[in-house]
């Protein structure tokens, strides 16, 4: 399972969330605790917002997060308001920087960790489904970057709850075969969003701090143990918002 760390907040460098906590996304890309095994390294990306640009920053590759010499010294020297990181353990598609997350189009980056097991039966159909313009921006061959431009074209940047619960029916699988694992986080610089939903029940771990010493506050896949704050596993099947601090949540299904 692939693991997320983003954060929204006042400004700070990125390394204050990607790479120094104890246990940190960079930490997690080897000694995961809460994913089957505790390895993700097929690959990595960063996503970030600066107030004066209409779209975020992005970098991907295809190394292990510890094996790019680049990366602690970026996260030092950036800095942003807004971030999304994710590290790849993947489940679907070859280890290539196009299947790397995080996703961007426009100003919305998206992350995805589990997986849609029969994607191969319904990717036909869910390609055909997009329009032109999206299915354009296509680069990879995963089921993350699918359910990213699914939610867009189901209208993500006008609803993004009732975007979720459109995407729902289209990606369950049916009866007898494996369960679909479904965890996101998103943004579009304004807000960010975290999901998680499993058709079986047994989702994915996700969590929303407290406030941290910065003001903000982060979503991850595990604790970052990074402050003395709390961290809260967010509910399966509801929406979480941040903004500007504040943390709203959605019910999707029943």
């Amino acid at each position: 399972m692939c693991r997320i760390a983003a954060y929204q907040g006042p400004d700070i460098p990125l390394e204050r969330i990607v790479t120094r906590p104890a246990h940190s996304l960079l930490s997690q890309s080897r000694h995961a605790t809460e994913a089957p095994i505790p390895v993700n390294g097929d690959g990595f990306g960063l996503a970030w917002y600066r107030p004066d640009m209409t779209e975020p920053g992005l970098y991907r590759d295809v190394l292990p997060a510890w094996a790019d010499a680049n990366l602690q010294n970026l996260c030092r020297m950036v800095s942003a308001p807004v971030f999304i990181a994710h590290v790849r353990a993947s489940t679907m598609g070859e280890t290539s920087r196009a299947n790397c997350h995080p996703f961007v189009s426009g100003a919305w980056s998206f992350c995805h960790n589990g997986q849609v097991p029969h994607f191969a039966a319904i990717r036909r159909s869910m390609d055909a489904a997009l329009p032109d313009a999206l299915h354009a921006q296509r680069q990879g061959t995963t089921d993350s970057e699918m359910i990213f431009l699914t939610l867009l074209a189901l209208g993500l940047a006008d609803d993004p709850a009732q975007a979720l619960r459109a995407l729902l029916p289209r990606i369950t699988p049916p009866a007898g075969a494996a369960p679909l694992r479904l965890t996101c986080v998103f943004s579009d610089g304004a807000r960010m969003f975290g999901f998680r939903h499993a058709s079986d029940g047994a989702c994915p771990s996700l969590y929303v701090s407290g406030r941290l010493d910065s003001g903000g506050r982060a979503i991850a896949s595990e604790p970052l143990c990074c402050q003395t704050t709390a961290w809260e596993a967010l509910e399966p099947d509801t929406l979480y918002c941040l903004s500007h601090g504040t943390l709203t949540a959605t019910r999707i299904t029943p």
